[in-house]
């Protein structure tokens, strides 16, 4: 295989190139291989002449198992040569082109524990089979996130497959995987293994997976593969969703993960042509890594991240909260310390936002009451809609009504992407707009079905709103949607800069209280990856050209410019939410005097 003699460079995201033409996501995608094979061929054409060296099949997800859920179970066998043939179409070029065959989990996460090992086991030994029978270069198992079932992919391929197999595990942002299984452990469970190449792929943005990459590094020789996504997706309707890619950052990427030794780079969820293009580019120049790299340090963890919370909306003080993310399931006790540290420094207001990991957390409601309960400050809970019945948000929300929760910051949320595209399998009932209404009804004594209520509750409710929008005349529109639906505060995604505030205050026109989230960057690697892999931050070009020379001072010079954008904004706002990542008492300190209301 190529591996051994230089950089090979990946295709892209199939399926995004797919969903853009106009196919729906909650579709099965490699049956386009029967329906549309021209489209197919085309985006596989498209990443030919890009220059790739490794052109994936349209066959992601197309195991029979998961093709059952679109009554193509049946086809299986066909859809998979089909999408061979296709691919070894488009690479028929006058250079090299491996055609790899693209091998998913046999079944979705949620459907694991619905299916036995043995029928996972069958289905993967049919695709797999059909794939090496219909004549691919190498199978390429991607976005395994258990890692036992990886494991059983490699042994099957092992057996079938007669050529070289390249295994990817997928991590999240707490850097293991969905099973909770470090790097090591991923080296560690396939040492041995019939496997040309280890990597990773899918969820991960480029920055998050150079990590991955330089920890697989410390604990194998094997050459190593990486396929980042090209950052977050914005969801634009419920099963339609668009990336922001910035080739420019992504090339930055792929040339250190090159560095720190991939022999395979290529993209996954969000990548086009064009940016595997730059990335081809990019790398050409690049000698083959060796097999050993020097030493990594761990990058430490962020503690806490985003929400917010109000405290005297109407009355005549202005509002400083601290915004919390939602704990796991051991980390409440950290929490309840936080806030009682930020308690003594003068904040009266706390906020809990949803946190968007997959890892068991409380609930942002639990949370709220608790720490209102505990300390008497007003708590405001982050209530995502998406993967809920409007029936179970209007019973949680009325038990915590009961309980004595009244502030509710409405957001639809998003689902976390996992494999070629984004997953679309959740609940789609109601969005952020849905929620101000079902919450405006309960106010009235109405409830989700229209129909009169004996009680009538005091929501407070909020919703969110976003200055940093590349779209202000939309986001503006947006503000006005929610307003119009019941909503009587807003507050905003984190601001890094005021000319968006201002533009969205304008449009707004004082019709409802707004907060403004200023939430300190905590270094230039996080301020680089929410300017390029988040869609819709908008950070300054010399807000990261000074963190990034403020090298390990970066975190103080952080705190010291949210510290001065808090006092612009604050007079233009009725209160501010502060939204520390790190340190966290010690930069709420540092934002309250900035403000002039710290108790000490």
């Amino acid at each position: 295989m190529m591996l051994d003699e230089r950089i090979l460079v990946c295709d892209g995201a199939t399926g995004t190139m797919l969903h853009a033409a106009g196919n729906a996501l909650d579709k099965a995608l490699p049956g386009l291989n029967l329906s549309h094979p021209d489209l197919v061929l085309a985006v596989h054409t498209g990443y030919v002449e890009a220059g790739v060296d490794i052109l994936q099949t349209n066959t992601f997800a197309a195991g029979r198992l998961r093709l059952a859920e679109y009554g193509l179970a049946g086809e299986c066998e066909a859809i998979n040569r089909a999408a061979v043939r296709i691919a070894r179409e488009a690479a028929e070029t006058d250079r090299p082109v491996l055609v790899a065959g693209s091998v998913s989990p046999a079944v979705r996460a949620q459907q694991r524990n619905d299916v036995k090992p043995q029928e996972r086991a069958d289905a993967l030994r049919q695709q797999i089979g059909t794939l090496a029978e219909a004549g691919v270069d190498l199978i390429l198992l991607e976005t395994f996130g258990y890692l036992d079932e990886l494991v059983e992919a490699v042994e099957i391929a092992g057996e079938l497959a007669g050529v070289p197999v390249i295994a990817q595990a997928t991590f999240g942002n707490d850097y293991l995987t969905l099973c909770g299984h470090t790097p090591q452990q991923v080296v560690e469970a396939l040492a041995g293994a019939p496997i040309a190449a280890l990597g990773t792929n899918c969820v991960l943005g480029p920055m998050r997976t150079l990590r991955i990459v330089r920890e697989l590094r410390r604990h194998t020789e094997l050459p190593l593969s990486a396929q980042p996504n090209a950052g977050l997706p914005r969801r634009i309707a419920p099963a339609r969703f668009e990336y922001d890619t910035d080739a420019e950052y992504f090339v930055r990427y792929a040339r250190q993960l090159v560095e720190a030794g991939a022999s395979v780079v290529g993209g996954c969820c969000g990548t086009t042509p064009s940016t595997i293009a730059a990335v081809v580019e990019a790398v050409y120049d690049l000698r083959r890594p060796a097999r050993q790299g020097p030493p990594v340090t761990a990058v430490p963890r962020p503690r806490v991240a985003p929400a917010l919370a109000p405290g005297r909306l109407e009355g005549s003080g202005r509002v400083v909260a601290v915004q919390l993310i939602t704990p796991p399931v051991d980390g409440l006790d950290e929490v309840v310390g936080t806030v009682r540290d930020v308690v003594a420094l003068g904040v009266d207001a706390v906020s809990i936002t949803p946190s968007y990991s997959g890892r068991p957390r409380l609930t942002t409601v639990d949370v709220a009451l608790h720490l209102r309960q505990q300390f008497g400050v007003e708590a405001m809970a982050g209530v995502m809609t998406w993967d809920r019945t409007g029936m179970v948000l209007q019973a949680d929300l009325l038990g915590a009504h009961a309980l004595g929760l009244r502030q509710i910051i409405c957001e639809t949320g998003s689902p976390p992407p996992f494999g070629d595209y984004p997953l679309t399998g959740g609940i789609w009932d109601l969005d952020s707009v849905g929620l101000i209404r079902l919450l405006h009804g309960l106010n009235e004594g109405r409830d989700y079905y229209g129909l009169a209520m004996p009680v009538r509750t005091e929501f407070d409710i909020g919703a969110r709103i976003n200055p940093g929008s590349h779209d202000p005349v939309r986001e503006g529109r947006r503000a006005l949607e929610k307003l119009e639906a019941g909503a009587r505060f807003l507050v905003t995604r984190p601001v890094y800069e005021r000319v968006g505030l201002e533009r969205l205050l304008d449009v707004i026109g004082g019709r409802a209280p707004v907060l403004a989230t200023i939430a300190p960057l905590p270094g230039f690697d996080q301020a680089d990856f929410l300017a390029h892999e988040v869609p819709d931050v908008i950070i300054p070009a010399a807000t990261l050209a000074a963190l990034q020379r403020a090298g390990v001072g970066a975190t103080a010079a952080g705190v010291e410019f949210a510290a001065e954008l808090a006092a612009e904004v604050a007079p233009l706002v009725a209160g501010v939410v502060l939204a520390p990542v790190a340190e966290i008492v010690p930069s709420v300190r540092t934002l309250l005097d900035a403000l002039g209301t710290s108790a000490e």
